[in-house]
């Protein structure tokens, strides 16, 4: 027969003309006189099954049934009958003779037989699964019986296939004639192509041809012994051989012995109804059969019932047939959440059945899935996906990061639902580098940049630590515009003292970016400063960096003095310190530890560092402390010349003063954050007043003219508000100031680079000066503000 259908095609590939499938190779077996193969189809290359049933004579009787059997299998449709799509009949010429084939074309399948074989189950595995495969040719049975009136007439292990999702189907629909019992006019055979049956299948008033009795029998009666012949055949793994075989009950289960006994009564009229036999079945009642059969009608259950479903199902399918749960549940479960059907909780079970795929079949079977579900509104669904999203993240392509699941993750960063927002935050881990440049510069920065000014304390410290861990993953234009100020500007001025602890391992692992300048100019002094930090931490990862950053320095020097200047301009970093040599690891999330969000306060409050909801609380009592430790600072750094960095005039560079000044620029991401609270004046007027009363042992004019030897002058005019510019010489290039001498004389000439010129109050001025622009940047106006008020009320108490 394959040989015939070889020559039939050809060779050439083309297939039969009308067939817009290709035939593949055979299965060992198949029912009656009919064929069995593989198939594919045309258009897109779909796997089909193919059978085929060839007579040299039209009028075979075998050909006759055959297109019976194509007639009944196209018009009966039920979810357990084989799925018809198309047929055609092919007449050829194989010397004088005419041969006539059919072909049917149905969904894929293969014969029960060889499934059995394939799968190798046993146990009570094995009884699990067959249990559910009979339950589904019971429903078909009965189907065909009790709603239809209509008589398969051969039952049997040969007459069912079984298709990719492991589900048992009915097809051998040659012999299938409707029931005519209520037809006591008629006399004849019932069963046209009854003659096609074996023997062995036939109850004895088949055998018999005993058609009154048939016609007064019930209508399931003859498809009854049929069922009972497939449970021996299935049970004791032989094919039957005669009538006599049936009575071997050994191999058949104990909870089903009594419905089998039924169904092969030799009393026609009290076989057991296969519909009894689906509703009253011991045998049926498993777990397999109850979780499918729960999947299957999903819709039909309400929302408690679904929730403890699928809490237990990942459990659950630890104890179910492996090859089960991943072609049969795996499919029901991913088209439940694709619809809507099962919820957030369902995530769980398919992430736990696709770690048991391969990888292909991962990316085809759930990723799909996965995909889709990433548009969704349901904001339970999309932290599963974010909780989940280190299970199959790899498995994500580049583009379908960047075009399908990148846009939706993105809603979450500006989610009024905190854990969402850090969630969101922490799946960037995985998803950034996938993403292109342009998303990363045109979106994703933006995001990081507002979240680090995010009101939960937690979201702030992880946005500093996802930017040191995904420092690679931009340009080099990108990093020197961001990092630094990222990590100076704001983590290490931050009022929790773990983002500030994450500020300086984010500047460590990532001091191979750093050239030598950025290093001694604006990294090592603002590490310094935090090896004084009210937190013991802190000020250990502050030693720590400022080791590791001097040694860069001094590794630079060596080199400088060898004549080795090559590499004076370039990265010249080391690697990290200890515990920072791979991906930082994210901070404890104040939401599940706390469940309080920390408001921002203005300065670093002296016990910041010990809990998180008493951020500001102790802002207040503390102020005054840090107040002078943070102009301190100021004050050593402004003196010195600080050479122009390639990120003062970037959207980070216009960051003087971290997260508590209002942006003048909207150039990227770092610009348009919202104006954060000014400081409260009176810790400023503290400081200025504290330095003021440091005596001055030298005349102002020796003190101008040491200044102007030993540094270049710088000839712009001092701002008002040039004092609550405090980290204005680490974030940019230093501002031209001139101040006012300490002794209150007029001074001839400009002394900006006086020792304490940055924090010294200068003296009331008689007449009202201009507010000019002093930040050494360009002609931006700069608005007034509390520092003018700040100067006038402390000349005043002076």
């Amino acid at each position: 027969m394959f040989k015939f259908l070889k020559g039939v095609v050809g060779g050439s590939g083309a297939g039969i003309k009308d067939l817009p499938y290709n035939i593949g190779d055979p299965y060992p077996s198949a029912w009656g006189s009919w064929s069995h193969f593989h198939g594919t189809s045309k258009d897109d290359g779909s796997p089909v099954s193919i059978f085929s049933l060839s007579g040299s004579n039209p009028q075979d009787g075998h050909l006759a049934a055959g297109r019976n059997g194509v007639k009944r299998l196209r018009t009966v449709r039920h979810p357990n009958i084989l799925s018809f799509l198309h047929s055609t009949e092919v007449e050829t010429l194989d010397g004088s003779t005419t041969k006539v084939t059919i072909y049917i074309v149905t969904e894929p399948v293969m014969p029960l037989s060889e499934k059995i074989k394939e799968l190798g189950l046993q146990g009570t595995q094995r009884d699990e699964y067959y249990a559910w495969g009979l339950h589904q040719i019971a429903k078909a049975v009965s189907f065909l019986n009790n709603d239809c009136k209509l008589v398969h007439g051969n039952v049997c292990l040969a007459s069912v296939v079984v298709t990719q999702t492991l589900d048992w189907k009915l097809h051998a629909f040659d012999v299938l004639s409707e029931f005519d019992g209520n037809n006591e006019a008629a006399t004849g055979s019932m069963l046209q192509y009854e003659w096609l049956v074996g023997s062995q299948y036939k109850p004895m008033e088949l055998v018999k041809s005993d058609w009154t009795t048939i016609r007064k029998s019930p209508p399931w009666a003859i498809d009854s012994w049929g069922l009972g012949c497939l449970i021996y055949e299935l049970f004791s793994g032989l094919k039957l051989g005669k009538t006599e075989e049936l009575r071997n009950t050994a191999s058949i289960p104990k909870s089903l012995l009594p419905d089998y006994q039924r169904l092969l009564s030799s009393m026609p009229s009290r076989r057991l109804n296969t519909l009894k036999l689906i509703e009253n079945s011991e045998y049926f009642q498993n777990k397999l059969v109850d979780t499918i059969h729960f999947m299957e009608i999903l819709n039909l259950k309400d929302s408690s019932e679904k929730d403890s479903f699928f809490r237990k199902l990942p459990n659950l399918t630890e104890q179910l047939p492996r090859q089960i749960v991943l072609k049969k549940l795996l499919p029901l479960l991913a088209s439940a959440l694709e619809f809507g059907s099962a919820g957030a909780l369902a995530l769980t079970a398919l992430l736990k059945m696709g770690s048991w795929l391969s990888t292909e079949e991962f990316n085809v079977k759930v990723l799909p899935t996965i995909v889709k579900l990433f548009s969704s509104n349901d904001r339970a669904i999309r932290i599963g996906l974010l909780q989940h999203i280190d299970q199959y993240g790899e498995s994500l392509s580049a583009q379908v990061v960047d075009e399908q699941v990148y846009p939706h993750v993105a809603n979450g960063f500006s989610d009024t639902y905190a854990n969402l927002r850090e969630l969101t935050l922490k799946s960037m881990l995985v998803l950034a580098p996938k993403l292109s440049q342009r998303t990363i510069s045109g979106s994703l920065l933006k995001y990081l940049s507002k979240l680090q000014v995010d009101e939960e304390p937690a979201i702030r410290t992880n946005t500093t630590i996802l930017l040191g861990n995904i420092a690679s993953c931009l340009n080099e234009g990108t990093r020197k515009r961001v990092l630094i100020n990222a990590f100076t500007v704001r983590a290490l001025r931050d009022t929790f003292s773990p983002a500030r602890g994450a500020g300086i391992m984010a500047l460590c692992a990532t001091s191979s970016y750093y050239d030598i300048t950025e290093v001694a100019t604006r990294i090592l002094p603002n590490v310094v400063i935090l090896t004084i930090d009210p937190d013991s931490d802190v000020r250990s990862k502050a030693f720590q960096a400022v080791d590791q950053f001097l040694q860069i320095v001094k590794q630079y020097n060596e080199k400088t003095n060898l004549g080795d200047t090559a590499t004076g301009a370039s990265s010249v970093g080391i690697s990290s310190i200890p515990g920072n040599a791979s991906l930082l690891g994210w901070a404890v999330s104040s939401f599940t530890a706390k469940g309080k969000p920390s408001d921002q306060a203005p300065i670093v409050p002296a016990s910041s560092g010990t809990h998180v909801t008493s951020a500001t609380s102790n802002a207040s009592s503390d102020t005054s402390s840090t107040a002078v430790l943070r102009v301190s600072s100021s004050t050593d750094l402004t003196d010195q010349p600080v050479p122009v960095s390639p990120t003062s005039t970037d959207g980070w560079g216009e960051i003087e003063n971290g997260i508590h000044e209002e942006h003048d620029s909207d150039k990227d991401g770092w610009d348009d954050l919202e104006p954060p609270e000014e400081q409260k004046p009176s810790s400023v007027l503290a400081n200025i007043q504290a330095a003021q009363k440091r005596p001055v042992s030298q005349p102002v004019s020796q003190s101008r003219t040491q200044a102007t030897s030993s540094r270049p002058k710088n000839t712009g005019k001092v701002t008002k508000d040039e004092v609550d510019d405090l980290w204005g010489s680490i974030a940019a290039p230093p501002p031209k100031t001139s101040s006012k001498p300490l002794n209150g004389k007029p001074s001839g000439s400009l002394d900006d680079e006086e020792a304490w010129a940055s924090i010294a109050a200068p003296e009331p001025p008689t007449r009202v000066r201009p507010l000019a622009s002093g930040r050494g940047r360009g002609a931006k106006p700069a608005a007034p503000k509390l520092g003018a008020q700040r100067i006038n009320r402390t000349s005043g108490g002076m």
